[in-house]
């Protein structure tokens, strides 16, 4: 009797596992390869190769490395938590947080316009807007209509195995990102990158 109680009890949690990663299953797949550009002219999938979803702040990387000039042409996706934000996308070459990470970022101004720019964090409270410590070309970001920040870029690089973050943040002064939530979304929106041999 016990052992048939506890065959209905492990089944019951694997139906439990099962119904719940079925609901979460295609939400997740949906950035990659579902996710519908509103309005936007988007070369996806024949200019992106490869594509990862992050389940912090429902956002994708879209990305193809070209070895031969060792260089990653991206177009990150997320959105801001309100109509006026930013989303960001960033390689930390010496850690795997938001100290000292290179950032690209799209920003919606107060006159509704969507602007790319480039960012240094050299710390958790300064966020200079310059030069990052690689190259960056064909740098855009548009937003689509149902919200969601698009940047695209390539970037060259000096290494194959990349610290990422990325991040979201709901105002803008003027051209200047505000300050982000310290939600557990927000404190876990890194990962790594590998680019293979």
């Amino acid at each position: 009797m016990a052992a048939d109680a506890a065959s209905a009890t492990f089944l019951s949690i694997l139906l439990s596992l099962t119904i719940t990663l079925s609901l979460v299953s295609p939400s997740l797949a949906m950035y990659c390869h579902s996710q519908i550009i509103h309005g936007i002219p988007f070369p996806y999938p024949t200019k992106y190769s490869n594509c990862t979803e992050y389940l912090h702040h429902k956002a994708a990387l879209h990305y193809t490395f070209d070895p031969a000039n060792s260089s990653l042409s991206l177009a990150f996706a997320a959105t801001p938590p309100s109509s006026g934000g930013w989303v960001a996308w960033a390689i930390n070459p010496t850690s795997t947080g938001m100290v000292g990470a290179q950032v690209l970022m799209a920003l919606k101004t107060s006159t509704g316009s969507v602007v790319a720019k480039t960012f240094n964090i050299s710390s958790h409270h300064s966020v200079v807007e310059s030069e990052l410590s690689f190259d960056v070309w064909d740098l855009s970001a548009h937003e689509a209509s149902d919200g969601t920040m698009w940047l695209f870029a390539t970037v060259k690089l000096c290494r194959r195995s990349l610290n990422l973050v990325w991040q979201v943040g709901g105002v803008v002064n003027g051209t200047r990102p505000g300050i982000h939530q310290m939600a557990f979304a927000n404190k876990n929106a890194k990962a790594t990158l590998e680019l293979g041999a």
